[in-house]
C-alpha cells in the first residue's frame, strides 16, 4: 500500500506520527497546491490530508485510490458522495480535542467578558498613566456566572464546554436545529438566539449550516451579547458581522476560524480587528501537543484497521 501525507505541516513538527505496523510505502509532504494533488496521489492507495481538497474532479483521476483518511474531525474538504459512487473510503478523527477546544471557547469568553484585549491595549497607550488613579472603567467587566450561554450544535466539544460552565455558574441552553421545533433538552433557534448572553457555535459546515448566523439572526441576539466560534468560518456571513460590531449592535466575538485561511488583508474579520471587542486567533484551538498527538495516534489507528479490513470512524 502506498500512502501519501498531502499536508504534514499542518500538525505541528514536534508531534509523533508512527508509521503503521504493516507493509507499505510512506510519502509526505509539507504543503500541497490544488495543481498538485492528483500527481501526487497518482499511485496512491491512501491519502492522507487535513485541509486539501479532494473533490470529484481528482477522484476520478485516482483510480488506485482507495481510502481518504482526514487528518480532522471536519470533512468538508472531502466530497464525501463522490467518494462514496467510487467505492472509496473515508475515515476522520473524533474526540481528540475534547478539553483543548472547549477551553479555548471558554478563555475568549472570558477575555472579551472582561474585555482583557482592550484594558491591555488601553494600558499598552499609556491610559493608566493618563488615567490619575488606580484603576480606570473605560469598558465593562461582567462575570461569566450567572450569564446564559447557548450551544448551536451538542457534540463532544459542546457538552464538555457546558459542563465548564456549569462548574462556573452559567445557565445552559441547547439550540435545535434552525427551522425544527423544541425537542427534549432543546429550545428554538430563535429563542436560544434571543436568550443567550453569549452564543456559541460547535457544528459542522455544510449546505444546512452555511451562513446559519447572518444579519437577521445577529438582529434576533441581544445588543451585548457575545458572539465564540470555534467551528467553521462559514457558520457565520462575516460581513454581516462586521457590520454588526462596528455599529455595536453586538456586544463582541470571539472567532478562531474563517472562511478563508490564512485570511486575505481586507477579509472582513481582518477588518474587524479595529474593533476592541472582536479577538481572532489562527485556528488554534485545537492544537494543543495533547490533541495534537491524539490525533496522529488515531489517525494511524484508522489507517491500520482499514488496511485490516475493520471500519473504524468510518464517514463514507
Amino acid at each position: 500500500m502506498k500512502l501519501v501525507f498531502l499536508d504534514r505541516k499542518t500538525l505541528a513538527p514536534e508531534v509523533k506520527l508512527r508509521r503503521p505496523a504493516f507493509d507499505h510505502d510512506w510519502q509526505e509532504y509539507n504543503e500541497t497546491t490544488p495543481d498538485q494533488v492528483v500527481k501526487r496521489l497518482q499511485q496512491a492507495t491512501v491519502a492522507i490530508v487535513n485541509k486539501v481538497t479532494i473533490n470529484a474532479d481528482v477522484i476520478t483521476r485516482l483510480p488506485a485510490l482507495k481510502l481518504v483518511a482526514i487528518a480532522a474531525t471536519g470533512s468538508d474538504n472531502v466530497d464525501l458522495d463522490a467518494c462514496r459512487n467510487a467505492g472509496i473510503a473515508v475515515c476522520n478523527i473524533r474526540n481528540y480535542s475534547e478539553s483543548s477546544v472547549p477551553e479555548h471557547a471558554l478563555s475568549l469568553m472570558m477575555a472579551l467578558s472582561r474585555n482583557l484585549h482592550a484594558y491591555r491595549d488601553s494600558v499598552a497607550h499609556g491610559r493608566w498613566q493618563a488615567s490619575g488613579q488606580f484603576c480606570y472603567f473605560d469598558y465593562p467587566v461582567r462575570d461569566l456566572k450567572g450569564q446564559t450561554l447557548g450551544l448551536i450544535g451538542y457534540g463532544t466539544i459542546a457538552q464538555e464546554l457546558e459542563r465548564m460552565a456549569n462548574a462556573l455558574g452559567m445557565k445552559v441552553i441547547v439550540a435545535a436545529r434552525k427551522g425544527q421545533t423544541a425537542t427534549a433538552g432543546r429550545q428554538p433557534f430563535e429563542q436560544v438566539l434571543a436568550e443567550a448572553d453569549i452564543l456559541s457555535l460547535h457544528c459542522p459546515l455544510n449546505n444546512e449550516t452555511y451562513h446559519l448566523i447572518g444579519e437577521q439572526e445577529l438582529g434576533l441576539m441581544k445588543p451585548d451579547a457575545l458572539l465564540i466560534n470555534v467551528g467553521r468560518g462559514g457558520l457565520v456571513d462575516e460581513q454581516a458581522l462586521l457590520q454588526a460590531l462596528q455599529e455595536q449592535r453586538i456586544g463582541g466575538a470571539g472567532f478562531d476560524v474563517v472562511s478563508a485561511e490564512p485570511p486575505p488583508a481586507d477579509h472582513p474579520l481582518m477588518q474587524a480587528l479595529a474593533c476592541p471587542n472582536f479577538i481572532l486567533t489562527p485556528h488554534i484551538a485545537w492544537s494543543s501537543h495533547a490533541s495534537m498527538q491524539r490525533l496522529a495516534d488515531q489517525l494511524i489507528s484508522n489507517i491500520e484497521a482499514f488496511a485490516g479490513g475493520q471500519e473504524q470512524n468510518r464517514l463514507v
